[in-house]
């Protein structure tokens, strides 16, 4: 039976899943493994499975936001997930672009966790995974902080500023600051609600994020930089997932 958004059914589904938000980034996900199939794509959610190094691994794509990544995260999860891995771009807010941030936790200011448990509870990444994302990104010679981060709802509201924003006279540069008194190593839009989801799952939850851009867009990643970021990106997860399972 196919689960009602993603378009899914359990047999096509690893227990390994990758999340990532862009629908693009999944088929270029997907052209780095073996055999891997398209098993669905339905409104913003693409889906393929198939082998990297010998592991069968399914990657879907979760749109922009905590609302749809959850629904992915639920419908996963029916099909039987046991690790998911957001794979992603973040805000650094310490002039790391370029850097790999593995959160070891994610402090909560979207609304989405919140429908599902108290804002107390924390969001907080599998040590094991964690640690073995650690090692693939120094097999790969990358630089990476484990960094909490903080996932916001409001792009333009919050992380942007915008014409609207200003109209409104927006604070946004003030929300920043606010963050960065609290050690707060990049933003993202889906980690808190992914990471709680699957603390309240009893499965294994990691993200690995690339900082693309700086705080309010002050500097980003152009051109050749972002496209060999993203190959990076794909690469660190891929390998993270084949040192884990190797140690299980």
């Amino acid at each position: 039976m196919r689960t009602l958004y993603l378009q899914v059914e359990r047999e096509n589904v690893s227990k390994y899943v990758v999340f990532s938000g862009d629908p693009g980034r999944v088929r270029k996900i997907a052209e780095m493994m073996d055999n891997a199939e398209e098993i669905a794509y339905n409104r913003e959610f693409n889906t393929f499975t198939g082998y990297y190094k010998g592991v069968r691994i399914t990657v879907t794509s979760t749109g922009i936001g905590g609302p749809s990544a959850a629904i992915a995260m639920e419908e996963m999860y029916e099909c039987g997930m046991e690790v998911a891995v957001r794979l992603g771009t973040v805000m650094g807010l310490k002039d790391n672009l370029g850097t790999f941030i593995i959160p070891r936790g994610c402090m909560r200011l979207e609304s989405t966790s919140k429908t599902y448990v108290d804002a107390s509870y924390p969001a907080v990444s599998d040590f094991d995974v964690l640690r073995c994302m650690n090692e693939s990104v120094k097999a790969n010679g990358g630089q990476f902080d484990n960094s909490i981060i903080c996932s916001m709802d409001g792009f333009y509201s919050e992380m942007r500023e915008s014409r609207l924003s200003r109209q409104m006279q927006n604070t946004v540069a003030e929300k920043i600051r606010s963050l960065k008194k609290y050690n707060i190593g990049g933003i993202d839009m889906e980690s808190g609600a992914m990471l709680t989801l699957a603390n309240l799952m009893g499965i294994k939850g990691c993200v690995v994020t690339m900082t693309t851009v700086l705080e309010n867009l002050k500097d980003y990643l152009k051109d050749e930089a972002r496209v060999k970021a993203e190959h990076d990106l794909i690469k660190v997860v891929l390998d993270g997932i084949v040192i884990y399972d190797k140690g299980e």
